[in-house]
């Protein structure tokens, strides 16, 4: 008797749950509605009005697709006796989730974290742009380094000439010659690379502090509060322009130029004519002016390695902004937003659970019935047809016994297959 108590009050909480179990799956498929409209709304391009409508035709599609879907599965899943079939409406379970995850899921993700999964797209951007600048700017500043060399060697030449005009150190007579001419058209030549990497240094440092002030712009608008595709579309062309400032401040790099002036300090070198008084002067001179010459050779030869060291590095590539809809870059990034993902499966899979409960609840109602007694089992209606059959038969055998105790024959009718049935039903 206990069993039966308890199919019955499992039975019973089925019956009394059915009304909070469909106002449960329809909230749920209205807020999986809702989320999709707006993940689905940030994809969507047209006017206004076209948006709202496709967005509104879509989301209320997902809302009744999930509603029946879910409704079908907890109307026949619990019901199925046989394995095959259950395992079939599992399976068919199992797709129908996989495409309520594609068509929901991930815009309900877009709805619950498509704002900070953008944000997070602009910031790694901003990321890449300051390693870009800095790299330029890096490379700028390399070029500049040789600035000492240049002016120490300029230094040299000037002041090997002063040297040879008042004291004659080289040539061993004072006076200006041919060797005080050639030491100081080699120091005017190097004052001038050095004038030229003077001004680009003030050119590269106008640029950086161009590209930071567009960098502190950049970073503004990835914290600032309100709506985030206004601010995106700024950020973008913030991104542009400094894209140009750092494509410009590359182009600002003096390397190449001291590499040319230093092939022109040894192929353009032109030594002047002796113009000593006597053979000896003219000869000391000549010996001084190669001398100077292997000295411009030398000089020529480090400035132009140093230069190829700097050519050497890698050029900043040029970066591309790709904008993101909230919708790719909770995709892109979805693996820093699971928390968010997780629930927006889960206001669409919910349903599942509630099919799960419902079949293990009416497999302990059947397990519960297979305990009872043939008799414990019958319904009402079982029990009002087999009384009926029951009186039938009574009355069909007084009947008989009338008609053989007054002499009359009796003609039995055949009983037919369901009378048959009913009859051994009835006595079981």
């Amino acid at each position: 008797m206990s069993n039966d108590n308890n199919a019955a009050k499992i039975k019973a909480s089925i019956d009394n749950l059915e009304v909070i179990s469909r106002f449960a799956l329809a909230i749920l498929a209205l807020a999986s509605g809702v989320y999709t409209y707006l993940g689905v709304r940030s994809l969507l391009d047209g006017s206004s009005t076209q948006v709202f409508f496709a967005a509104i035709v879509y989301s209320t599609a997902v809302s009744v697709a999930i509603y029946a879907f879910w409704t079908y599965l907890l109307k026949f899943v619990p019901l199925m006796q046989d394995g095959s079939r259950r395992m079939a409406l599992f399976g068919t379970m199992a797709l129908g989730s996989c495409m309520i995850i594609a068509m929901s899921s991930w815009l309900n993700a877009a709805a619950l974290a498509g704002s900070a999964a953008t944000e997070q797209h602009l910031s790694i951007q901003l990321e890449g742009y300051v390693e870009d600048l800095d790299k330029a700017h890096a490379n700028a500043l390399s070029a500049q380094s040789l600035l000492p060399d240049v002016m120490r060697a300029s230094e040299r030449f000037k002041r090997l000439g002063q040297e040879e005009q008042t004291t004659g150190a080289l040539t061993g007579t004072s006076g200006s010659g041919s060797v005080v001419q050639l030491l100081s058209q080699m120091g005017n030549q190097l004052d001038e690379l050095a004038e030229t990497i003077t001004a680009s240094k003030t050119t590269s440092a106008e640029l950086f502090a161009e590209g930071r002030k567009q960098l502190e712009n950049m970073r503004t608008l990835v914290s600032a509060p309100g709506a985030i595709q206004p601010r995106a579309d700024q950020f973008g062309s913030e991104a542009i322009a400094l894209a140009g400032v750092i494509a410009s401040l590359q182009e600002t790099s003096i390397a190449p130029s001291v590499r040319r002036a230093a092939e022109d300090l040894s192929l353009g070198f032109i030594a002047p004519i002796a113009d000593g008084g006597t053979q000896d002067l003219a000869t000391r001179q000549n010996t001084v002016i190669e001398n100077v010459k292997a000295s411009v050779e030398a000089q020529s030869t480090a400035l132009a390695k140093a230069a190829d060291d700097i050519l050497a590095e890698p050029a900043v590539p040029s970066r591309r902004f790709v904008p993101l809809s909230s919708a790719e870059a909770v995709l892109q990034y979805a693996g820093d937003f699971v928390p968010s993902w997780a629930g927006a499966i889960s206001i669409d899979l919910l349903p599942a659970i509630l099919v799960l409960i419902l079949s293990i609840a009416h497999s302990a109602i059947r397990q519960e019935n297979e305990k009872l007694d043939p008799a414990e089992q019958m319904s009402a209606a079982d029990m009002m047809r087999a009384v009926k059959l029951h009186s039938q038969l009574t009355s069909e055998e007084q009947a008989d016994i009338q008609n053989h105790s007054s002499g009359k024959t009796t003609v039995l009718r055949p009983i037919d297959s369901e009378q048959r049935k009913r009859i051994e039903e009835s006595r079981s």
